[in-house]
């Protein structure tokens, strides 16, 4: 799973959003290394929901704009378990690798 399809599942698992509300929270998980454009989310959305693990919640008209918002499915939230679990093993190896880089002391 890329960075930003991670990103915006878990921006997603905290509860529905709209587009610019994932987009914000996607900059705020990644600590402003990772910017979605529109266009970029947007293609994202409609992949994932292709893949069953985003639907569409509802849509709300705020100042005469349309807000799309979007939840993580049952599905979605497995996929981010899954990924979440595989970064962690990960991780956990990079560690015991850079562990054993360590000068001992005595």
């Amino acid at each position: 799973m890329r960075e930003p399809t991670f990103l915006i599942l878990t921006a997603l698992a905290g509860g529905a959003r709209h587009g610019y509300g994932i987009i914000r929270e996607v900059t705020t998980l990644s600590e402003g290394r990772v910017t979605l454009l529109p266009g970029t989310l947007y293609t994202a959305l409609d992949r994932l929901t292709a893949e069953g693990h985003v639907v569409h919640d509802r849509d709300e008209t705020v100042d005469g704009r349309l807000r799309r918002y979007y939840r993580l499915t049952p599905d979605g939230r497995r996929a981010l378990e899954t990924e979440t679990a595989r970064l962690r093993q990960l991780a956990s190896a990079a560690e015991t690798r850079l562990g054993a880089l360590r000068p001992r002391t005595t």
